[in-house]
Protein backbone atom coordinates (compact mmCIF):
# COMPACT_ATOMS: atom_id res chain seq x y z
CA UNK A 1 0.00 0.00 0.00
CA UNK A 2 1.21 3.26 -1.05
CA UNK A 3 1.53 5.75 1.97
CA UNK A 4 -0.43 9.51 0.79
CA UNK A 5 2.35 12.38 0.39
CA UNK A 6 2.23 15.40 2.41
CA UNK A 7 3.40 17.47 -0.83
CA UNK A 8 2.68 16.67 -4.12
CA UNK A 9 5.32 18.24 -7.15
CA UNK A 10 3.43 21.47 -8.46
CA UNK A 11 2.12 22.46 -4.50
CA UNK A 12 3.40 26.07 -3.70
CA UNK A 13 4.82 26.01 -0.41
CA UNK A 14 6.07 28.61 2.16
CA UNK A 15 8.91 28.54 4.57
CA UNK A 16 8.86 29.86 8.55
CA UNK A 17 11.17 32.36 7.30
CA UNK A 18 7.87 33.64 4.34
CA UNK A 19 9.88 32.02 1.11
CA UNK A 20 8.09 30.84 -1.52
CA UNK A 21 8.86 28.00 -3.94
CA UNK A 22 7.15 25.12 -5.85
CA UNK A 23 7.65 21.54 -5.06
CA UNK A 24 9.32 19.55 -7.46
CA UNK A 25 9.24 15.94 -9.81
CA UNK A 26 11.77 13.99 -8.93
CA UNK A 27 12.47 14.26 -12.97
CA UNK A 28 13.07 17.82 -12.50
CA UNK A 29 15.19 17.48 -8.88
CA UNK A 30 17.40 15.21 -11.01
CA UNK A 31 18.02 17.91 -13.72
CA UNK A 32 18.78 21.18 -11.45
CA UNK A 33 20.96 19.53 -8.95
CA UNK A 34 23.69 19.50 -11.67
CA UNK A 35 22.89 22.92 -12.39
CA UNK A 36 21.51 24.93 -9.62
CA UNK A 37 22.66 25.36 -6.38
CA UNK A 38 21.34 24.43 -3.28
CA UNK A 39 21.40 27.10 -0.61
CA UNK A 40 20.67 25.35 2.87
CA UNK A 41 18.06 27.40 4.13
CA UNK A 42 16.96 26.83 7.47
CA UNK A 43 15.26 23.44 8.02
CA UNK A 44 16.75 21.86 5.42
CA UNK A 45 17.43 18.01 5.27
CA UNK A 46 21.02 17.46 6.05
CA UNK A 47 21.35 14.04 6.81
CA UNK A 48 24.40 12.44 4.69
CA UNK A 49 23.62 10.50 1.90
CA UNK A 50 20.05 11.75 1.90
CA UNK A 51 17.76 12.97 -0.93
CA UNK A 52 18.82 11.21 -3.80
CA UNK A 53 14.95 9.91 -3.64
CA UNK A 54 12.86 12.25 -1.81
CA UNK A 55 9.67 10.54 -1.16
CA UNK A 56 7.56 13.75 -0.36
CA UNK A 57 7.03 12.60 2.90
CA UNK A 58 9.65 13.58 5.48
CA UNK A 59 12.20 15.12 2.30
CA UNK A 60 10.63 17.34 -0.17
CA UNK A 61 12.43 19.09 -2.81
CA UNK A 62 11.51 22.71 -3.76
CA UNK A 63 12.69 25.49 -6.09
CA UNK A 64 13.00 29.02 -4.85
CA UNK A 65 11.97 32.18 -6.57
CA UNK A 66 15.91 32.68 -5.89
CA UNK A 67 16.73 29.97 -8.47
CA UNK A 68 18.48 27.79 -5.51
CA UNK A 69 16.70 24.68 -4.05
CA UNK A 70 17.01 22.54 -1.13
CA UNK A 71 15.34 19.58 -0.20
CA UNK A 72 13.53 20.49 3.21
CA UNK A 73 11.34 18.98 6.13
CA UNK A 74 8.07 18.87 6.06
CA UNK A 75 7.81 20.73 9.87
CA UNK A 76 9.45 23.89 8.46
CA UNK A 77 7.27 24.58 5.63
CA UNK A 78 3.79 25.09 4.91
CA UNK A 79 1.22 24.74 1.14
CA UNK A 80 0.67 28.19 0.63
CA UNK A 81 -2.92 30.02 -0.34
CA UNK A 82 -1.68 31.95 -2.90
CA UNK A 83 1.33 32.70 -4.91
CA UNK A 84 1.40 35.97 -7.08
CA UNK A 85 1.38 35.70 -10.19
CA UNK A 86 5.26 36.95 -11.01
CA UNK A 87 6.57 34.76 -8.75
CA UNK A 88 5.11 31.98 -10.48
CA UNK A 89 6.09 32.67 -13.46
CA UNK A 90 9.70 33.40 -12.59
CA UNK A 91 10.08 30.06 -10.84
CA UNK A 92 8.11 28.19 -13.74
CA UNK A 93 10.80 29.84 -15.86
CA UNK A 94 13.50 28.53 -13.89
CA UNK A 95 12.06 25.06 -14.23
CA UNK A 96 11.20 25.17 -18.34
CA UNK A 97 14.97 26.83 -18.63
CA UNK A 98 16.55 23.66 -16.97
CA UNK A 99 14.26 21.42 -18.64
CA UNK A 100 14.54 22.72 -22.03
Amino acid sequence: MERKKAFEPGDIISTFTRQVGIVISQEVYGKIQNTLKEKKRPGHYFAPGCCQHPDYITQIPVLFEDGKYDVMRPMNIRKALALPVDKKVRIQGIIDEQMG
